[in-house]
């Protein structure tokens, strides 16, 4: 029996078998942020121990990073805290950082790919739940807790449970208007937040097969939404062609030799899963979310589900929900009036977020009511932005884009959606209060958010394309 490229990865990285207990694992990237990692420096410091392997690390702020005047002090005494901690932490541990301003600078799970940094057949670890973006590089990536972090750091190794193995296959072609995020929200709806949970993703079939890795990227970022340790797409051409002359990307004979071992990183043919799911990619519209969790999607011509259609244990939360919303059992959503905008996020921040964006509203005028954050996922995808002309199509629209970092995705950070206000939103996670204290969220594809940012209410993209 051929093994599954799961098994592959995590068994070439496996140091030692612990007897009734968890795999000590090595791990090939550590990524840190400001809000997950100083607990473990400290740790560090308190035993005298310095990091095992800095060279395999890389620092960076993003949750806390304001999205306008980031050659100025951060005002926020707390975000600025973190960030000047974060900073301090690289420095004395001799780890490579990426501050504010830096060209390389942005949200670790957009710059971690973009760079190169993130490569086929790697363990990717961050204190982070999002890690599991890199996934779609054809890596084994998951996000970490503090104490974890710490170990990773002393050690360049962690203990874990190895997860149980799922396929998921969606096969056919994306309709129109329908992008990877579709696919991803589509995914959750029939599987629940939990549906996934104690598994590790793989994501197969013709629909995933055509997408871009972007799109790729989008769609292994949400796993972790419907309760997956992790979510990958094995490499192929695509991400070849991608990872070629990125910065860290392997060059000459050692390009070579990385593309024959990349080639290998694949399933085998009668490879057997732990459990498998197939979905039908013409099934799939345009999607957005109506609840306060990201299973809580429906496609946007339907309307919301009936208490009667739920189980009957989930019903008071369900009621709770839509109260939080201010939505109703039956309701369609098309025409909701929308107060902001949001797109950017380490889900949906890359370049081509903001060409599906700049293709809606090109020619079109901002809506009045709307208020709207365009937030580049990078620096680099900021001066992608400029480069392609996208900047201009947006001004004349009469939008403005804000310099980089995780921004409304959630209320760490000066982009709070105020109390009642609706976003709609481009990122991954939309609980109660997630993008300001008493905040309403429509999680959508760009393309969506694009729809609603010039009619001021929520709209299918495809009557405008």
């Amino acid at each position: 029996m051929a093994n599954t490229l799961f098994d592959k990865i995590w068994d070439a990285h496996v140091v030692q078998l612990v007897e009734d207990g968890p795999t000590q694992l090595y791990i090939d990237r550590l990524y840190c942020h400001e809000v997950t990692s100083p607990q473990a420096f400290e740790g560090l410091r308190a035993r005298g121990i310095k990091c095992f392997r800095p060279e395999n690390i890389y620092c960076m702020p993003d949750h806390n990073t304001p999205t306008h005047d980031q050659d100025k002090p951060i005002e926020d005494p707390v975000s600025k805290t973190q960030v000047d901690t974060l900073a301090k932490n690289a420095a004395d541990f001799g780890l490579t950082h990426f501050g504010m301003m830096h060209p390389k600078n942005g949200i670790i799970h957009v710059v971690g790919p973009e760079r190169g940094l993130s490569l086929p057949g790697m363990t990717i670890v961050c204190g982070d739940s999002h890690t599991s973006t890199h996934g779609a590089m054809g890596a084994v990536a998951f996000g970490i807790g503090t104490s974890e972090v710490e170990m990773v750091l002393a050690s360049q190794c962690i203990l874990q449970q190895k997860p149980k193995s799922m396929r998921i296959t969606i096969n056919g072609t994306l309709g129109k208007g329908v992008t990877a995020k579709d696919l991803a929200l589509y995914i959750m709806s029939k599987m629940s937040t939990s549906g996934a949970t104690g598994y590790f993703v793989e994501y197969a079939g013709t629909a995933v097969q055509c997408l871009s890795m972007e799109g790729r990227l989008t769609l292994c970022n949400l796993s972790i939404e419907m309760g997956a340790r992790g979510g990958f797409v094995a490499p192929d051409e695509t991400t070849f062609a991608y990872i070629r002359g990125r910065e860290y990307a392997p060059k000459g004979e050692d390009w070579d030799k990385a593309v024959a071992y990349w080639k290998t990183l694949q399933s085998g043919p009668d490879a057997i899963f732990d459990r498998e799911i197939s979905f039908e990619a013409a099934d799939i519209e345009p999607m957005v979310t109506y609840g306060t969790n990201p299973g809580m999607g429906m496609g946007i011509t339907q309307r919301i589900p009936d208490v009667t259609e739920i189980p009957e244990a989930s019903r008071a939360s369900y009621q709770k929900s839509l109260n939080y919303m201010g939505f109703s059992a039956g309701d369609g959503l098309i025409g909701k009036p929308v107060d902001y905008v949001f797109c950017g996020s380490c889900t949906n921040g890359r370049i081509e977020d903001f060409r599906a964006f700049a293709s809606i509203v090109k020619g079109r005028k901002k809506a009045d009511r709307v208020t709207c954050w365009l937030v580049p996922g990078s620096w680099m995808v900021a001066e992608q932005i400029k480069a392609e002309g996208l900047d201009r199509i947006f001004e004349e629209a009469g939008f403005t884009v804000r310099q980089p970092g995780c921004s409304a995705c959630l209320a760490m950070n000066d982009d709070k959606i105020p109390s009642g206000k609706l976003s709609v939103s481009t990122s991954n996670r939309n609980f109660e209060g997630r993008q300001g204290p008493g905040a309403r969220t429509v999680l959508a594809s760009p393309l969506v958010a694009a729809a609603a940012a010039v009619t001021g209410v929520i709209t299918d993209p495809r009557t405008l394309m």
